[in-house]
C-alpha cells in the first residue's frame, strides 16, 4: 500500500504541486530548527558562554553532518527521477543503498568528532570560559550523528517520492518532547542533575534517535512509497559508486556552506564572547526565516527530478522559475518584519545581555533585505540538483564563499575598519551577487541536456539496475 501523502509531480497545476510539497516541508524544516531555537533559548539562561559555546559548535557539527549529505540528496535526485519514470524497483534500489552509505558515513563522523572535539574547539578559537562548554557539547552531540543521519536519509527518499507529510508528523513528536525535555536535562529538576549546555545536546540526541527509530520502520513497511527488505541492504559497488559520483559535488557543496560558518565563526570569535553570542543568535535568526527558501528549494528538487524522469523538460523549467517568484516575494516580506521587530526577537534569547542585543539587532536589521534573494537562489540551486546538475550547484557555492562572502567580511572588518559591522554587510553584498549568477546560470538552459538515468531508448528495462553514464 502507497501512502496517500505521496504525489505525482508531473501532472496538473504547478503550483499547486508545489505548495502540496513544500508546505510540509517548510512546517517540518521550521520545527527542526526549533531544536537549535530551543537549545539557545533554555542555554541562554546559562549566560553569554553557554550561548556562544553552541554557537561556535553548530558550524562544525554543520560541516560534518554535510559530508553525508551528498548521498541523501544523490538519493533524493535519482528516486524522484525513477518515480517519475514509474520504476519502483530502482526506486527502492537506490534508496537502500543510499541509507547503507550514510549509516556508514555517520559512523565514522560520530568516532572522529568524539576524538577530536576538543582540539576542533581550541582551533576555532574559543575563549578559556567557552572551551569547556563548547567541547562537551560537542561531543555528546557527535554521539548522537549516527541518529541523525538516519533520519535525513529517511526525510530525502520520502521527499523524492513526493511525501512531504509523513516527516512532518514525526518532527511534529519530536520537537515537542524536545521542548520537554530541554529544561528538564539544562536547569535539572527532582532526581535529574542539571547538565547546562550537556543537556541540551542529550535532549537532542534522544529525540533525534527516536525519529530516526520511527523513519526506518517506515521505510521497511512498505506503505511509504518506498518498500526496503533485508536484501536491499547487501552493499551493491556500482550503485553506491554511482551514488557518490552524484552526491559528491553536493557534499563539496554542502560542505563549503558548512565550511562558510566556520570561517566566519572564527573571524567573529576573534571580536570577543558579546560579539560571538550576537553573531549566533543572528545566525540562528537567519536560518530560520529562511526556511521556506530551504523548504522551496527541496520542493523544487523533487519536482525537476520527477518532470525530468517522465520526460517532461518544459514543465520542470517552469516549475523552477514559479518556486523561485514565490520564495522572493514571501521571503521579502519577512524581511521587512524581522527589520522592524529585530530587537525584540534577539532579546528573547539574551534577555539580560545590552550588548549582545544590541550586535545580535543590527546583524538581523542589515541582513532583511536580502532574505528574498536568498530564496531566490536556493530554488534555482535546488533545481539543478534535482536535474542532476549537482556540480553547479557546487560551483555556486564555492563562488559565494570563497570569492565572495569570506573575502569580502575579511576585508570590511579589518581592512576597512568596520569590526562586526563590516562582517554583517559582507552578507547583503555576497547574497545579490550569488542571486545574480544563479539565475543567469539557470536562464542559460545547460542544465537541459544533463541525464542521470538510463535513456529508455538506448535499452533501458524498468527494474534493471544499470551503472549511470553522468553527462
Amino acid at each position: 500500500m502507497v501512502s496517500s501523502s505521496t504525489r505525482d509531480l508531473t501532472q496538473g497545476s504547478i503550483v499547486r504541486a508545489l505548495l502540496a510539497l513544500a508546505v510540509p516541508i517548510v512546517f517540518a524544516n521550521l520545527l527542526q530548527t526549533a531544536y537549535q531555537l530551543i537549545d539557545t533559548f533554555w542555554v541562554g539562561r546559562l549566560g553569554a558562554a553557554a550561548v556562544a559555546a553552541v554557537s561556535l559548535s553548530f558550524p562544525v557539527i554543520f560541516f560534518l553532518i554535510s559530508l553525508g549529505l551528498g548521498l541523501a540528496i544523490a538519493g533524493t535526485i535519482l528516486v524522484s527521477q525513477y518515480t517519475g519514470r514509474g520504476d519502483h524497483a530502482q526506486v527502492n534500489h537506490v534508496a537502500a543503498q543510499a541509507l547503507v552509505g550514510v549509516l556508514a558515513i555517520s559512523l565514522m563522523v560520530a568516532v572522529a568528532g568524539v576524538v577530536t572535539a576538543r582540539w576542533i574547539v581550541l582551533f576555532l578559537g574559543a575563549k578559556p570560559d567557552v572551551l569547556p562548554l563548547a567541547t562537551i557539547y560537542m561531543r555528546v552531540s557527535f554521539v548522537g550523528m549516527p541518529f541523525l543521519f538516519a533520519y535525513v536519509i529517511f526525510q530525502s527518499l520520502m521527499r523524492g517520492v513526493g511525501d512531504a507529510r509523513t516527516p512532518l508528523y514525526i518532527v511534529s513528536g519530536t520537537v515537542v518532547l524536545n521542548f520537554i525535555l530541554d529544561p528538564l536535562f539544562i536547569l535539572g529538576f527532582g532526581p535529574v542533575p542539571a547538565m547546562g549546555v550537556a543537556g541540551a545536546a542529550l535532549a537532542t540526541v534522544i529525540t533525534q534517535g527516536l525519529a530516526a527509530v520511527v523513519g526506518l520502520w517506515m521505510l521497511f513497511s512498505g506503505r511509504y512509497g518506498i518498500a526496503l527488505r533485508a536484501r536491499h541492504l547487501v552493499p551493491d559497488i556500482a550503485t553506491l559508486w554511482r551514488l557518490l559520483k552524484l552526491g559528491a559535488p553536493s557534499a563539496v557543496e554542502q560542505s563549503t556552506r558548512a565550511l562558510g560558518l566556520m570561517l566566519m565563526t572564527i573571524l567573529v570569535a576573534g571580536l570577543g564572547t558579546h560579539t560571538l553570542a550576537a553573531y549566533g543568535i543572528g545566525t540562528r535568526m537567519l536560518s530560520f526565516v529562511i526556511i521556506p527558501a530551504l523548504g522551496l528549494s527541496q520542493a523544487t528538487s523533487a519536482l525537476v527530478g520527477q518532470n525530468i524522469g517522465a520526460g517532461r523538460i518544459d514543465r520542470a523549467e517552469r516549475t523552477a522559475w514559479l518556486s523561485a517568484l514565490i520564495a522572493v516575494v514571501v521571503l521579502t516580506a519577512i524581511g521587512v518584519l524581522a527589520f522592524f521587530f529585530a530587537a525584540p526577537i534577539v532579546r528573547l534569547f539574551v534577555p539580560e545581555s545590552p550588548a549582545v542585543i544590541a550586535q545580535g539587532s543590527l546583524f538581523v536589521q542589515i541582513t532583511a533585505f536580502s532574505y528574498g534573494l536568498i530564496g531566490a537562489q536556493q530554488v534555482i540551486t535546488g533545481a539543478f540538483r534535482g536535474s542532476g546538475n549537482t556540480v553547479v550547484a557546487m560551483m555556486i557555492a564555492l563562488v559565494s564563499l570563497w570569492m565572495l562572502q569570506f573575502p569580502l567580511a575579511w576585508l570590511l572588518s579589518t581592512r576597512a575598519g568596520l569590526g562586526a559591522t563590516g562582517i554583517w554587510i559582507a552578507y547583503p553584498v555576497q547574497n545579490t551577487i550569488t542571486a545574480a549568477i544563479a539565475a543567469i546560470w539557470f536562464a542559460r538552459g545547460g542544465w537541459k541536456r544533463a541525464q542521470v538515468i538510463e535513456d529508455e531508448a538506448a535499452g533501458y528495462r524498468p527494474g534493471q539496475v544499470t551503472q549511470t553514464t553522468l553527462r
